[in-house]
């Protein structure tokens, strides 16, 4: 068993590696093609990640959160576009999305008033940003369950033959 760093911030990867009770060497031998010196680099932050490391990490280490965690904290493009999202459960989803598209419908009719003339004016403003911020907490709850998707794929909690048939057939 490897022992455990004492280190108080460590990064996601690290985190991980570490939840899989895997030293860096036996890392390195799952992952193929990350060496151990490169893992030690990525994990105490000497050197930034390439995306195809972690493509391989999050397969490997059957964490798809690894892709989430490099976009939205690591990728420059990432970091303006792409929220972070966490690991939830499924009912937590659920009850957030539910929540989210009631607050939604209520202020339906009142994003048709503000859109119809094609102009947002000074009186409409902060009804529109906070339809906009409602629309924004709908988006990442749907990143979170398509996250929670891919990780019960990635441990086969969901068929993924039957889940990626179905997917192709829309």
């Amino acid at each position: 068993m490897p022992k455990v760093s004492n280190k108080r911030n460590k990064n996601a990867y690290f985190r991980r590696r570490e939840e899989l009770k895997l030293t860096r060497d036996q890392a390195s031998e799952l992952l193929e093609s990350i060496p151990s010196e490169r893992i030690e680099k990525i994990e105490n932050e000497r050197v930034e990640p390439h995306p195809e490391e972690i493509l391989i990490m999050a397969q490997k280490y059957k964490s798809p959160e690894l892709c989430n965690y490099y976009c939205s904290n690591q990728c420059p493009i990432g970091q303006q576009y792409v929220p972070e999202v966490k690991i939830q459960s499924l009912s937590q989803i659920v009850l957030k999305m539910i929540d989210s598209l009631n607050t939604l419908q209520d202020q339906q009719r009142r994003l048709i008033s503000i859109t119809v003339d094609g102009v947002i004016n000074d009186t409409e403003i902060d009804d529109f940003v906070s339809i906009q911020e409602q629309l924004e907490k709908i988006s990442i709850t749907v990143e979170a369950l398509q996250l929670w998707t891919e990780q019960m794929l990635a441990n086969g909690a969901i068929n993924m033959e039957k889940y990626r048939i179905r997917r192709n057939m829309e």
